[in-house]
């Protein structure tokens, strides 16, 4: 696909680094001429210097062969304009990223009006990511499927977890939960388990399942999830104006750090619901006057990587039953959960998740559509949820005598309100949602999966 990026900030250099990978023509427009040198060098890509705004600049590019423009410039309106004269000048599919809820809510309404077809706003899935982790404090990551009927949640073994020792089949057959570990890490590998695995001590694994099926897992294995009342966030930017408005309205308490006077005084007319502190909520003496050990979590939003991390680690050793951390480097994801911050949120990461996903859908093929997408373990394994469109060379076969490419494993076929684990003797119909599993990172079509 011909796809044009309007911007190389965070969130447009994650864009670039996913979907050079998976063989589009890119070109990326940017006002920055180093900015561009740069990314030419690294990725196969091609670049133009100026205002994506320009019709001279966008024409450039390529507009009018366009499949997708992608704006995601650090302001709101150039990327609702850039899309605007992109989708006039014959472009035919256009994202913008959209930060500010004013304008968020606007132009979600507005949305057919100026052409756009998807709009994102990281700063609100970061907050989405981290409610759900909130409401379910034992799971480092929740991933939702079919309209939120399945989920995927990531959680870490215990020392005292019945689980350790004993291989998938004979937990399935002990338990007889309808529920699918598809995924482990250990040890900084990644394993796509069968039924022979044998789960250990500090394993994170990934479970598959309605959310009432997950839950009762839980609770047998003693993973039950403890109420959330009491949060405390460090930094008082977007993200946390969105979460907190979500707490508030779960009826949970809010208190907000935030070193900006000007900022605090915003969030408390905002958030008339949440306690608003100035002050720096990096700094230990001002957690610890503000009582950080009588909350429940901490979630840690500031603008520097760097410092989340650090006080997130503080905040761990306190035995908080949930601290969630905000990371945009990948660079360090991988060293994280050797030092005890275990729950990341990457807006960046959640963003450019959500625009692959999107792309996919675009270049499927008419058998199947890509209808979710997430990746996951520092994206060396992505969950896809194909809708099955018509017969195909998976479809009426019963799973256990596909010829799978390794490293797959089919997790979870919906069927109209009916969600099933599957099974060897289940069969892919017509009609169904089906998740797959896979280190195997391309997929756009469900007949991929089989050699």
């Amino acid at each position: 696909m011909r796809i044009i990026i309007v911007g190389s900030g965070k969130v447009g250099t994650a864009l670039i680094d996913h979907l050079a990978k998976e063989g589009h023509s890119l070109v990326v427009i940017d006002s920055d001429s180093e900015v561009i040198e740069n990314l030419i060098n690294k990725y196969d890509i091609k670049g133009v210097c100026g205002n994506g705004t320009s019709f001279e600049i966008q024409k450039e590019a390529g507009v009018d062969g366009a499949d997708l423009v992608i704006a995601v410039t650090s302001g709101d309106e150039v990327n609702i304009l850039t899309c605007l004269f992109a989708k006039k000048a014959g472009a035919s599919h256009t994202i913008a990223r959209v930060r500010t809820p004013e304008y968020s809510e606007q132009v979600i309404r507005l949305k057919d009006d100026l052409g756009l077809s998807m709009i994102v706003n990281p700063e609100l899935e970061a907050a989405v990511e981290c409610s759900r982790i909130l409401n379910f404090a034992q799971a480092l990551k929740i991933d939702y499927f079919a309209k939120g009927k399945v989920d995927m949640v990531e959680v870490k073994l215990p020392v005292d977890c019945p689980l350790i020792g004993e291989s998938l089949s004979s937990i399935r057959q002990k338990l007889g939960f309808k529920v699918l570990i598809c995924a482990v890490q250990r040890n900084g590998e990644v394993y796509i388990p069968t039924g022979t695995f044998v789960l250990e001590e500090g394993d994170r694994i990934h479970v598959t399942g309605s959310h009432r099926n997950i839950v009762d897992f839980f609770k047998k294995i003693r993973l039950e999830s403890k109420k959330i009342k009491n949060v405390m966030i460090a930094g008082g930017g977007r993200i946390a104006y969105y979460l907190a408005k979500r707490l508030l309205e779960d009826g949970i308490n809010v208190k907000i750090i935030e070193n900006n006077w000007e900022r605090c005084k915003e969030l408390s007319v905002l958030l008339s619901g949440a306690q608003i502190i100035y002050g720096d909520g990096t700094d230990q003496s001002v957690l610890i006057e503000e009582g950080i050990e009588y909350n429940d979590a901490f979630v840690s939003l500031t603008g520097i990587d760097e410092e989340n991390i650090i006080t997130s680690m503080y905040a761990s050793k306190l035995n908080l039953k949930k601290v969630i951390t905000k990371v945009n480097r990948m660079s360090l994801f991988p060293m994280l959960s050797s030092i005890g911050v275990d729950t990341v949120v990457s807006p960046k990461q959640l963003t450019a998740n959500l625009i692959v996903q999107y792309v996919r859908s675009m270049s499927s093929k008419k058998s199947s559509r890509v209808e979710t997408l997430y990746k996951l373990v520092n994206n060396l394994v992505e969950a896809i949820e194909f809708s099955v469109k018509k017969s195909n060379r998976v479809t009426n076969i019963p799973l256990k005598n596909l010829k799978l490419k390794d490293n797959i494993l089919v997790a979870c076929i919906i069927r109209g309100k009916e969600i099933i684990v599957p099974s060897g003797e289940d069969k892919i119909q017509v009609g169904d949602n089906v998740i797959i599993v896979t280190t195997n990172t391309m997929f756009d079509d469900l007949n991929e999966i089989i050699r």
